[in-house]
């Protein structure tokens, strides 16, 4: 622990102290890729992120043991009225993820992806933000690190997502704390708000960044105040990536937050990092681009689950693939470029 004890601080001396990318690496992919039979540059971004994938592993670009990871989540936000879905349909919903049921089961066989759920104490929700923090300090370093924990077993292709009914108000939350704006600017429909419930929801969004105002300038705090503890953990696992040489997809609107607030806390914190999708959800395109992204996806979707992320994967291993597996000019026979 750092002089003072306080729960933050280890996060804060980690967040200063990020790994950069692997140069040889880089370098070797780059000159691997000029003796591939094909012009250069003729692969557009997959090129792009066999490079990302070299620089972040320290080695050839190569995905062998994708994992997609979902953290689950309620929130005491929902007591007002800001969803048209009950608390208790993140818990059902993480059954049907245990019994393959759901659309992430489906992708993750179809893409071959390993799959790991992790409930975050779902019968105890979050502080109602509209009246309280989220999280104590305490708390919220907790989850962060049992989110660093949760990225153990040798995964080398993270993909982060998340399911926890009344997430989506908070992402709006989190947003207008990091980037301002109005209320309308962030909140969206997510699981179907319109109406009296998307007024309510855009209300309990404005009364919780006014009641936290003043201590809004740091993003862990913006994180336990205003956050969610799968929020938290999906925050914990990011960082525990860039410790761990593994890249990383970041799946829709809350798990773009969840990024977010390590950005604000490093400019540097996602670099290795990738946006999976843009999701149908009125705020993750004003969100990515405030992070500097671009999605490699725009498929309408705004399920969450991970579900862009996974679908994602399926291209980062093709770009691997690509890289790895096509002959150079000299191997093939094929005449390069005079």
């Amino acid at each position: 622990m750092s002089a003072s004890g306080l729960p933050f601080d280890d996060f804060r001396e980690l967040l200063r102290n990020l790994p950069g990318p692997d140069s040889a690496a880089l370098v070797a992919a780059r000159e691997r890729d000029a003796q591939l039979t094909k012009p250069p540059g003729a692969l557009g971004r997959l090129e792009e992120i066999a490079f990302w994938l070299a620089a972040w592993t320290g080695r050839a670009p190569a995905v062998n043991r994708p994992l997609v990871a979902i953290f689950a989540g309620n929130h005491g936000v929902t007591r007002q009225g800001v969803t048209p879905f009950p608390p208790s349909v993140t818990a059902q919903m993480v059954e049907n993820f245990a019994a393959g049921g759901a659309a992430i089961n489906q992708i993750c066989v179809s893409h071959d992806l390993g799959l790991k759920v992790f409930d975050l104490a779902l019968e105890y929700p979050t502080g109602d933000i509209t009246e309280e923090a989220a999280l104590s300090e305490r708390d919220c370093a907790a989850t962060m690190a049992f989110g660093m924990e949760a990225v153990a077993g040798g995964t080398d292709l993270l993909c982060i997502g998340e399911m926890g009914i009344g997430n989506t108000t908070i992402a709006a939350a989190i947003n207008l704390a990091l980037y301002g704006g109005t209320a309308e600017d962030w909140v969206g429909p997510g699981t179907g708000a319109q109406g009296e419930v998307l007024a309510r929801k855009i209300a309990a969004v404005e009364k919780a960044v006014a009641l936290h105002a003043d201590h809004l300038s740091d993003p862990l705090e913006v994180l336990r105040r205003l956050g969610g503890r799968e929020i938290a953990a999906m925050a914990g696992a990011i960082l525990a990536a860039r410790m761990q040489k593994i890249p990383v997809i970041i799946d829709g609107y809350v798990a773009t937050t969840a990024a977010a607030i390590l950005k604000a806390a490093n400019p540097a914190a996602l670099d290795h990092c990738l946006i999976g999708h843009v999701s149908a959800e009125p705020g993750h395109m004003r969100a990515i681009e405030m992070l500097g992204k671009t999605p490699l996806l725009a498929l309408g979707m705004r399920l969450g689950e991970g579900t862009g992320a996974a679908l994602a994967a399926g291209i980062v291993k093709a770009a691997a693939a690509c890289h790895s597996g096509m002959a150079t000019f000299a191997q093939a026979g094929v005449s390069n470029k005079s």
